[in-house]
């Protein structure tokens, strides 16, 4: 079953949701040159321990780091550690948090400095295929049709999407129902109603979509080693137009149309 939230608990995903954003604005912002990615880390859980939230990763399954921090070729689940980000990379930060029960789950990459024009051009479509997507979570479409629009979206523009990892419902668990995945089959998949609340997250690669877990038993790479890029917001399905939950200072002032 997909949960279908109440307007009460909307009000308290809300909270969630624009405090997850906002913290994500402030790691973005320490990225740069120099940092380690287990600095970043630790910046993120001062960061918690300020907003009096918690991590939703931390533990989650074993998982060590506060947030996914993933650079370069790396997809998704990079640990924090020794690592330094060099001028030119790309940085992928995952955050979520609990507040007072209640999941925000959000993530964007971030360029460190400038990097090269190809580069550049993957995370533009990528955020962009996000933004094309949400407006279809709205009530009565079916989730297929949002999942055959991210890959639609990315193959137009020359990309693959990862298969092996997904979006999903978010709420009081990290992971509800349903699966949200990047590819799809127009018609096809649950009606969606208004209360249910998605994290959708495209994440795209400018190679070939096979992908490899490094030792560590989290990290995933592209199996080519070239680079790859992750957006994510939580949104609020309505019956018109969907509500980004995680809505913060640097999303784009874009307009959601289904262009």
């Amino acid at each position: 079953m997909i949960p279908i939230k109440t307007a009460r608990e909307i009000d308290m995903m809300r909270l969630a949701g624009r405090l997850a954003g906002q913290i994500l604005d402030q790691i973005a912002d320490f990225v740069r040159p120099g940092v380690t990615t287990g600095e970043v880390d630790q910046y993120a859980a001062q960061l918690f321990r300020e907003a009096g939230c918690k991590s939703a990763f931390l533990g989650y399954k074993g998982f060590p780091g506060h947030i996914c921090i993933s650079v370069n070729e790396e997809i998704i689940h990079g640990i924090g550690g020794q690592r330094r980000v060099q001028y030119g990379d790309i940085v992928k930060l995952d955050v979520g948090i609990f507040r007072e029960g209640w999941v925000g789950d959000n993530a964007t990459t971030v360029a460190v400095g400038l990097v090269a024009p190809d580069v550049q051009r993957l995370l533009t479509a990528t955020e962009d295929a996000l933004y094309h997507a949400i407006p279809f979570a709205r009530e009565g479409a079916r989730l297929g049709d949002l999942c055959w629009e991210i890959e639609n979206f990315a193959r137009r523009h020359g990309y693959s999407v990862v298969r092996e990892f997904v979006g999903h419902g978010v709420g009081r668990k990290l992971h509800e129902e349903p699966q949200v995945p990047n590819f799809g089959k127009r018609g096809s998949g649950p009606r969606l109603r208004a209360g249910m609340t998605l994290a959708i997250e495209p994440m795209v690669n400018m190679g070939g979509a096979g992908v490899q877990v490094l030792g560590d038993g989290w990290t995933a790479v592209t199996a080519d080693r070239m680079p790859s890029a992750h957006f994510e917001h939580t949104v609020l399905v309505t019956r018109g137009e969907p509500e980004i939950l995680t809505w913060r200072a640097k999303t784009p002032s874009k307009s959601l149309a289904k262009s």
